[in-house]
């Protein structure tokens, strides 16, 4: 199928509608999944790098620099240094 004018080709036929709604919508579909990879895998970096820097022992407030963040309270009761004499 040729056609003599850009009237024409944007007009496919009679059939623009349904043309040109299929190409917007597989453009639309590309462009999301480039969008949510990307989002996804900054997440997922995040959540490494979160995770390393609690394993670290990194600064920000981490649950292991609580007293009594190793349960010994809640165990036995005294715990880090805090022994009943």
């Amino acid at each position: 199928m040729s056609f003599s004018s850009l009237g024409e080709f944007l007009g496919m036929g009679g059939h623009a509608l349904y043309v040109w709604l299929s190409y917007g919508a597989a453009v639309a579909v590309m462009l999301y999944n480039v969008v949510a990879a990307r989002s996804q895998q900054r997440r997922a970096l995040q959540d490494v790098r979160d995770r390393m820097r609690r394993e670290a022992g990194g600064a920000g407030g981490t649950a292991a620099a609580l007293p009594g963040a190793d349960g010994a309270e809640r165990a036995g009761g005294a715990g880090r240094g805090d022994e009943v004499r």
